[in-house]
């Protein structure tokens, strides 16, 4: 008798679950951005989510929560509810190099999500003040080498996008500039255009609006080709710089344990909002690179993931980088 009623109990726990996929959401969704306002993870999320949005019917509520570069945000959403009301827009820092910068980290990126898609490719700029005493990469780094130490690097927190694509390309060009931390790269840009600091590196999608205007600078772009969107950047190759091509990315993930078929909604409204003229036209306009077809999957992005974890890992803790 008992062995019936525990099936029964998980019969019908198992057809509420399938009445909830059906009918959600039924009410307003969150996405934590786990930095602050302003920078290339939370334009990116705002810009998706509000396409995603009008397909599913319910608004999605961003929420940001920055700190410990963006794990502390990341933490708390993989802590919430399975219920597909509480999602995250992750990225190569919280779900790439981040097991590597901290050990104690209090999730596992390949363990402890159900990754819904990839939304953006972000290819990463090297910039600077606008009154930076160089113009080209050449003479960029001629002056790191000559100043060392007396130049300010800022980047997001540690673990962060440009925290480790700035680990990377101080060990490629063999420099310790002294580093800022901030809450997102929001503020960061924001102190770099004030003259504040002197260079970062960072995604295109925060900074391209801000080189378009000429309140900063920038010397190279880290791909094998230049960006529609800033043609007259020459590539790192292209400056003389070679060993730092790199790209980010930003992607959606839900809880572990949310159900395949709320993951597969939230799939479908991203892949539409991807599909979408204006949403791509507002993507392209400020450099992000669009996935393909086949690079929209969960399974996609579970293995990008993997790969991200492995392909950090040792890179950073060879530069000897770590939170702790």
């Amino acid at each position: 008798m008992k062995k019936m009623t525990l099936a029964l109990a998980a019969l019908v726990g198992l057809a509420a679950t399938g009445v909830q996929a059906q009918t959600y959401p039924t009410r307003p969704v969150t996405m934590i951005v786990p930095f602050a306002a302003g920078g290339p993870t939370d334009v990116i999320a705002r810009i998706v989510s509000d396409h995603m949005s009008r397909t599913l019917g319910q608004q999605i509520v961003i929420e940001n929560v920055a700190g410990a570069g963006g794990t502390t945000g990341i933490t708390r959403a993989a802590q919430s509810q399975p219920d597909g009301y509480t999602i995250m827009m992750g990225h190569m820092g919280t779900h790439g190099a981040a097991p590597a910068l901290y050990p104690n980290l209090k999730y596992d990126p390949t363990k402890d999500f159900a990754p819904i898609g990839l939304a953006a490719g972000t290819p990463i700029l090297i910039v600077a003040k606008k009154d930076f005493p160089a113009n080209d990469l050449k003479g960029f780094l001629d002056y790191m080498k000559a100043n060392g130490e007396k130049v300010n690097m800022a980047h997001a927190g540690v673990g962060s996008v440009s925290h480790s694509t700035g680990i990377f390309f101080n060990s490629v060009i063999k420099a310790k500039p002294t580093m800022v931390a901030y809450r997102g790269t929001g503020p960061a840009l924001n102190d770099l255009m004030a003259n504040t600091v002197d260079f970062m590196t960072d995604q295109i999608v925060n900074v391209a609006p801000q080189i378009q205007g000429g309140n900063i600078k920038a010397f190279a772009i880290a791909t094998a080709q230049r960006s529609p969107a800033l043609p007259n950047v020459p590539t790192t190759k292209e400056a003389g710089l070679e060993g730092y091509e790199v790209s980010a990315w930003n992607a959606m993930f839900a809880p572990k344990g949310t159900p395949p078929e709320i993951v597969k909604k939230l799939n479908d409204a991203l892949v539409k909002a991807l599909d979408d003229e204006n949403t791509k036209k507002r993507l392209l306009d400020l450099g992000g690179v669009l996935p393909t077809g086949a690079e929209r999957s969960p399974e996609a992005l579970q293995k990008l993931v993997e790969s991200e974890v492995a392909r950090w890992t040792p890179v950073l803790k060879a530069a000897g980088a770590t939170a702790e």
